[in-house]
């Protein structure tokens, strides 16, 4: 997707996102998108394809419910002089495209896998042959036809499980699906640990992501 700018590409993030996550509609702002996301450490996101200085003052300074987000589309040392007490940064996001194409994964010996879609979402669990948890993750399916594409979301491996491929296993796996599905398009924000496997799978960064949080002193327990 080398011509769809950084706003466009926010936007299909979130479409796919507020599905995977049973988020709120986003709500249209002059400098990006709200989501309502109803979690008591997560009650809203403001997200900023593209910050600027004023934006991110003026919602900083009319911000007074703890357990509201920022999500910035920028490096962390560009945005975080415009915040002030109270907010505090997240590990750092990456986001991420990926044009799809047709995998056939292969599944390690000891492990079963389980994948299933439902309201317009695809999961994939992975667990040992005695059924403890070794891994997960999961798409949303958003448009139809040419214009179809997916969201990854949640992919995790349990600690124990790592280097063992299965991380891949699960990317190539929703990918698959996501193929299958008609999509041709894949976006993620990933964290830094996560970026070298979706690097090595054919994922292209495209954007930083600066993540913040609204928790004023008064409000830790």
């Amino acid at each position: 997707m080398p011509d769809t700018g950084i706003s466009e590409l926010v936007r299909m993030w979130i479409d796919g996102w507020v599905v995977s996550r049973g988020s709120s509609d986003p709500i249209d702002e002059p400098w990006g998108w709200t989501i309502d996301v109803g979690q008591p450490k997560h009650v809203a996101r403001h997200v900023l394809p593209e910050p600027t200085e004023g934006d991110v003052r003026k919602i900083v300074a009319a911000t007074s419910a703890p357990g509201t987000w920022l999500k910035l589309f920028a490096e962390d040392r560009a945005v975080l002089p415009w915040v002030g007490p109270g907010w505090r940064r997240d590990i750092p996001g990456f986001l991420m495209t990926c044009h799809l194409v047709p995998e056939r994964p292969e599944l390690p010996a000891g492990y079963t896998l389980t994948s299933w879609t439902r309201g317009g979402v695809s999961r994939v669990l992975v667990r040992t042959r005695d059924g403890h948890f070794a891994a997960r993750g999961q798409i949303a399916h958003v448009g139809a036809h040419v214009d179809a594409h997916v969201v990854v979301d949640q992919v995790e491996t349990a600690t124990e499980h790592r280097r063992r491929g299965l991380g891949g296993l699960v990317m190539r796996t929703l990918q698959d699906t996501a193929y299958e599905a008609g999509a041709r398009t894949g976006l993620l924000v990933g964290t830094p640990e996560g970026r070298g496997l979706y690097s090595s799978l054919g994922w292209t960064v495209r954007s930083p992501m600066t993540s913040l949080w609204y928790e004023p002193s008064d409000a830790v327990q």
